[in-house]
């Protein structure tokens, strides 16, 4: 009987085993994590369950009944340590081996870690996991001051989070504007505006230099001085979780290289999700995304693969947030800086606005824009038609037009 084994027990896991169940594989299926949870979504532990919003069940992807119908073995609370090639097995941290037919990695990313003085004390937190969405929670329910190293995705919608607790909160960003490399310093703008209106001090073009406090963090030390800190949330990226991969001599470069087909040089080794680094024909090189649509679509996608009915991964990168009473949504691509203009239409805290190479969009979002929402976005930017930019930023021009 054919195995096919799936490390990583996150939302690119489960999704791979549903499909695989989907597409009717009647062999045996094994989902393999180091965590002691079931799969479980990740969004909303800086969203919705961070707010205390949504409750703690509500963030896992199946139950336990549902992986016992679909005859899905989930081991947790299991470490892979090691991937043998040539016997088709994987090593686990207790000394058992496991053999595969075909070979999932799914094993996600980790957070970046501020390597400053300080950063083991007590009050410290980063955010990946649900422990440390539980964690976080808690300190922040309790008030208080509250620093934020990053204003990326993770370090907005926690210092939104923390201003929903009451918390005094700042942020620290070394770069001119928040959100500076995944979307520029024009819409970034939008978003500093967005937190200084509900509260929250920036502290921009500076970076954390340490932490200061005997056990537990009291203050957060940077180029232009110190700032009390009862609570320090560190939100700096994630790195892609390569080393099994690299360790078996797979190609690794910002994550486990993959074909559009998300396989491996390996072709019984295939990668999805936050760890691949995906071959896209659209761009012409390759692509790695950690947001929830690469596990949501590329678990079952390469699941299909597996089974030699992949048809090539051209999903558009997509990701979306929600700060306060703002909801964006974001989709398309483009390298840091590869870009000539941003254009938008629309204004206050409802707009869109579209990244242009040349006269084509490559990538477009929109905020609080519901009824237009992005799949007109995607039709322009899969279309590569020129546009003209005085139509796209008039908004009595329909974006289908």
């Amino acid at each position: 009987m054919d195995t096919f084994v799936i490390v990583g027990a996150g939302l690119t896991g489960a999704k791979a085993a549903e499909t695989l169940r989907a597409e009717g594989f009647t062999g045996r299926v094994v989902l393999v994590g180091a965590e002691p949870d079931l799969p479980y979504e990740r969004p909303p532990l800086s969203k919705g369950y961070l707010l205390g919003q949504e409750d703690r069940a509500s963030v896992f992807v199946h139950d336990e009944k549902w992986y016992a119908e679909q005859e899905i073995e989930v081991l947790t609370g299991r470490r892979v340590t090691a991937l043998d090639r040539a016997a088709h097995e994987i090593e686990l941290a207790d000394g058992e081996r496991l053999g595969y037919t075909k070979l999932l990695l799914a094993t996600g990313a980790s957070p970046r870690r501020l390597r400053v003085p300080g950063n083991d004390l007590k009050g410290v937190h980063y955010l990946r996991r649900l422990a440390h969405a539980d964690r976080l929670r808690e300190a922040l329910a309790s008030g208080g001051r509250v620093v934020v190293a990053g204003a990326g995705w993770i370090g907005l919608e926690t210092a939104a989070a923390a201003r929903h607790y009451g918390c005094e909160v700042t942020v620290v960003e070394p770069s001119p504007a928040p959100l500076h490399a995944a979307l520029g310093p024009e819409v970034g703008g939008f978003f500093a505006d967005l937190h200084r209106r509900h509260g929250v001090e920036l502290r921009l073009g500076t970076g954390v230099t340490g932490f200061a406090g005997d056990t537990a963090v009291s203050a957060v030390l940077t180029e232009d001085g110190e700032i009390p800190a009862d609570v320090v949330i560190v939100g700096i990226g994630a790195r892609p979780e390569t080393q099994l991969a690299a360790d078996a001599g797979l190609a690794v470069d910002d994550g486990v290289c993959v074909d559009a087909a998300l396989r491996t040089e390996d072709p019984d080794v295939y990668a999805a999700g936050d760890v691949a680094s995906v071959w896209q024909e659209r761009y012409g090189r390759r692509v790695r995304v950690e947001h929830w649509a690469a596990a949501t679509n590329g678990g079952p996608a390469a699941a299909r693969s597996m089974l030699g009915r992949g048809a090539g991964y051209e999903e558009l990168p997509y990701f979306f947030s929600d700060q306060y009473d703002a909801g964006m949504e974001f989709t398309g691509w483009f390298p840091p800086g590869g870009y000539d203009r941003v254009v938008t239409r629309g204004e206050g805290e409802a707009f869109h606005a579209f990244w242009l190479t040349g006269d084509r969009v490559v990538a477009g979002m929109h905020v609080n824009q519901w009824d237009e929402g992005l799949d007109a976005v995607r039709e322009l930017i899969l279309s590569g038609q020129s546009v003209d930019p005085d139509r796209l930023a008039d908004p009595a021009q329909p974006l289908k037009s």
